[in-house]
């Protein structure tokens, strides 16, 4: 009886040894094993994270990712959350990567995470009602509601300007908020907004401004995945030679989105 006791607790302890030596493994590591890596995506942001009528999750970011995936020899796992919550789950290491049309654009960002070559280029736009004659430009919103999810770019654009923020959980919910005028803006992606517009020609909004400066969008990565991000952006590269950005971006907004 103490042998067989004695065997199972020997047992369970080189489970739990294995088991933590997994959890330990590095990004790097995953990919020079072939493992699998887990991203981190809304699921909610079309044309580039989002659920088609058969209920799959695609989009241009998770395409992208699967290509990429697919040169890295790994299996891809993809993490639905919401934006707020979502570099905070990267940072908690509940991710390896997040592909979310996410720049890196303030000091705080960039003390704490990085990212791979860009994959997508886009700017910013800001989004009112078509009858909306009091906006032409970011200054214009000082003291209005503009729906913003409270940790993106955007929303940081939004609080530069001195509006006051209605959060929300993405795009879709803030251009709803505006045609209930229940909101008056929001700063928004100008491919999303392009996507939206496209399939809504009726929603009776409009964009009153888009800024010429475009930011590149890539993979995300806590800081100390150099090697790993090496290894992506060259995937990245490679299938921007070879073709297939250019094709995925004509496939979800009818042109190439991966030059700026």
């Amino acid at each position: 009886m103490f042998k067989k006791l004695s065997t199972m607790v020997l047992s369970v302890a080189v489970l739990a040894s294995s088991t933590t030596a997994f959890a330990k493994q590095s990004l790097l590591e995953r990919i020079n094993d072939k493992g699998t890596i887990t991203v981190g995506t809304e699921g909610t942001y079309a044309p580039f994270t989002y659920h088609d009528a058969s209920g799959k999750l695609t989009g241009y970011d998770v395409e992208v990712t699967r290509a990429v995936a697919e040169k890295l020899g790994v299996t891809v796992e993809f993490k639905e959350t919401q934006w707020d919550a979502m570099l905070a789950g990267l940072k908690g290491e509940r991710f390896d990567l997040v592909a979310n049309q996410v720049a890196l654009t303030t000091p705080e960002r960039q003390a704490t995470f990085d990212k791979s070559e860009p994959y997508s280029w886009s700017g910013a736009t800001l989004v009112a009602r078509q009858d909306e004659s009091r906006i032409k430009q970011p200054e214009d919103v000082k003291g209005l509601k503009a729906a913003q999810t409270l940790s993106s770019n955007y929303g940081e654009l939004a609080r530069k300007y001195q509006a006051e923020i209605v959060p929300i959980d993405g795009m879709a919910q803030g251009l709803l908020l505006i045609q209930q005028k229940r909101a008056d803006v929001t700063f928004n992606d100008s491919l999303a907004l392009l996507d939206y517009l496209k399939k809504n020609p009726n929603a009776g909004l409009k964009s009153v401004w888009e800024s010429a400066d475009k930011v590149g969008a890539g993979f995300i990565a806590n800081k100390g995945n150099d090697e790993a991000l090496a290894k992506i952006s060259a995937a990245v590269v490679e299938l921007q030679q070879d073709g297939t950005l250019k094709a995925l971006g004509e496939q979800f907004f009818g042109k190439d989105i991966s030059v700026k």
